[in-house]
């Protein structure tokens, strides 16, 4: 199956995830490894990005908030789910029922469920200063940052009544702690009272600024009167927004939050909101989550909505596989590509005496039915039974009969081990998955003495960053089986010679319009003994 697609794309699968952080990723992998098609989009504006380290996290104590997004990207990744770099501007409903997921830039994603992992966005106080240091030497919580503030000079600005719960906290981490009742809060007398038998400065007046001291750290509050408190480290409750307004067009609406802080999205035990098959998780469900609480809950998420999709699929006695109904959608469209063959399977095999091939991925046909021009007994293998359709039809047309088989290049045993003596994977959009089984697939459906010739993109001109506000991705290219995880299986095997595995300039084919320019090939000979 050939990449090259129009300017923008309209996507299908199970799942669309919109936030990429704990909560999200940990449904998203919940989902990809009950065989769901799931895509991921994620602006890359996570709640905790000021933070330089996370921790309570078991396991994952002290490591920087972006590692941990990155490890989860991947293991995402392995098993076939994508996670694209873009941002979500509105989701609304589709006639069958459906959520269309309309991104930044026009493309566009249709989801038999969707997942809000928005996360919240935290509104500081209006004081000058506070912000530029906001998590570093401006914290708020003493379970994420209080070890590393210990015995240090903490003064705890309170805005509003709940403020001062953290401050026996803060206390007990150091013996140098002020209390700062910023203008006209109503806390409760007994609380400070206690405070102030215990030791703790507590002051009542407005903070002005935050004063930095020479190397560029909080050396200091100003109050509104012109007094200094020395200072260290400014604790700090700020209020909180749940980042919703994608899903406006739905109607969705934030509570109230309790505590009066800000607002959050209202969700029931299995994580679905108002909103029937639109769910929630993480932050924005619960401000007071960690990042293992949001994780957490992102995988308890995942998991219900997996059970809804099977009783959705049961009930319809349908088993559809996770990328099928994607590709058919793409398929059912007018014709994309040229319907001639690739160049680099052109170059590659001409040389080769005909017999039978496995054309993996074919797509609407140019190479299958090319290398049966040529005296191939060819088999076309493809996810979506529209391609075949068209396969078959064309190759009639000609007079040039394709053998044609409906099925993944994951499924146990997809192919008859030894039965080609030529298996082609030209771009093939295959998902991965952590046991490599459709590189398994490909390979032992190679004859001895036949040849394996698999073509992928260059993929690094796709991973250049992006503009989230003003583009998102379509594809995510490290979610699809590349050449180099065949090349790891042969290049040290003792059954196999491989004659070429390099990155070579895009020959003129059937995707000859398409905007990468390098492939990566590898062209490998199964030793007839």
């Amino acid at each position: 199956m050939t990449q090259h697609s129009p300017r923008t794309v309209q996507r299908h699968c199970d799942v669309a995830v919109v936030g990429g952080s704990a909560a999200g990723l940990a449904a998203a992998l919940q989902l990809v490894r009950q065989r769901r098609s799931v895509i991921v989009v994620d602006a890359g504006e996570p709640r905790n990005a000021p933070a330089a380290h996370m921790h309570g996290y078991l396991g994952q104590d002290g490591h920087p908030p972006s590692e941990l997004a990155r490890l989860a990207r991947e293991e995402v990744r392995s098993y076939g789910g994508e996670v694209l770099d873009g941002r979500v501007h509105g989701v609304s409903r589709t006639d069958d029922a459906h959520f269309r997921v309309e991104l930044v830039g026009g493309h566009s994603i249709v989801a038999r469920r969707v997942l809000a992992a928005t996360g919240l966005e935290d509104e500081l106080p209006d004081i000058e200063g506070l912000r530029e240091h906001w998590g570093r030497d401006v914290v708020h919580c003493p379970f994420c940052h209080g070890f590393e503030v210990r015995d240090r000079r903490i003064v705890e600005i309170v805005t509003h009544p709940a403020g001062l719960h953290p401050a026996t906290l803060f206390r007990h981490l150091t013996t140098r702690l002020t209390v700062v009742l910023h203008g006209p809060v109503d806390v409760g007398s007994a609380e400070v009272g206690l405070l102030r038998a215990a030791g703790v400065e507590v002051v009542e007046a407005s903070v002005r600024r935050v004063v930095t001291g020479d190397d560029g750290r909080i050396s200091a509050v100003e109050l509104a009167d012109g007094r200094r408190i020395e200072a260290d480290v400014i604790a700090v409750g700020p209020r909180f927004r749940a980042r919703i307004e994608a899903f406006a067009p739905l109607g969705l609406r934030a509570a109230p939050h309790p505590s009066g802080l800000g607002d959050f999205l209202a969700t029931d035990g299995t994580g679905a909101t108002e909103v029937p098959g639109l769910y929630a998780a993480g932050n924005v469900t619960d401000p007071s989550q960690q990042v293992v609480q949001a994780a957490a809950d992102g995988n308890r998420v995942g998991a219900m909505i997996s059970f809804g999709l099977a009783e959705d699929d049961i009930r319809a006695a349908t088993r559809p596989a996770a990328n099928e109904t994607d590709w058919d959608h793409r398929y059912g469209a007018d014709r994309m590509w040229s319907g001639n063959p690739n160049g680099t399977l052109v170059h590659e095999v001409s040389d080769l005496a005909p017999g039978r091939a496995l054309d993996v991925g074919a797509g609407e046909g140019g190479d299958a039915i090319w290398l049966a021009e040529q005296g191939w007994t060819v088999t076309a293998n493809d996810i979506s039974q529209r391609a075949l359709d068209r396969i078959a039809s064309e190759a009639a047309r000609r007079g040039r009969p394709v053998g044609c088989l409906h099925g993944d290049a994951n499924a146990l045993g997809a192919f008859d081990a030894g039965a080609f003596d030529l298996v082609s994977a030209q771009y093939a959009s295959i998902p991965r998955t952590p046991d490599r089984r459709a590189v398994e697939n490909l390979v032992n459906a190679v004859a001895p003495g036949g040849t394996l010739l698999v073509v992928s993109h260059d993929l690094e001109p796709m991973r250049a960053p992006i503009d989230t506000h003003t583009e998102s991705r379509a594809f995510d290219p490290d979610a699809y089986v590349t050449v180099d995880d065949f090349a790891a299986m042969l290049v040290d095997s003792s059954a196999w010679d491989v004659e070429v595995h390099e990155k070579r300039r895009r020959p003129p084919g059937a995707a000859s319009a398409s905007h990468h320019v390098d492939d990566v090939v590898l062209r490998a000979r199964r030793r007839a003994s």
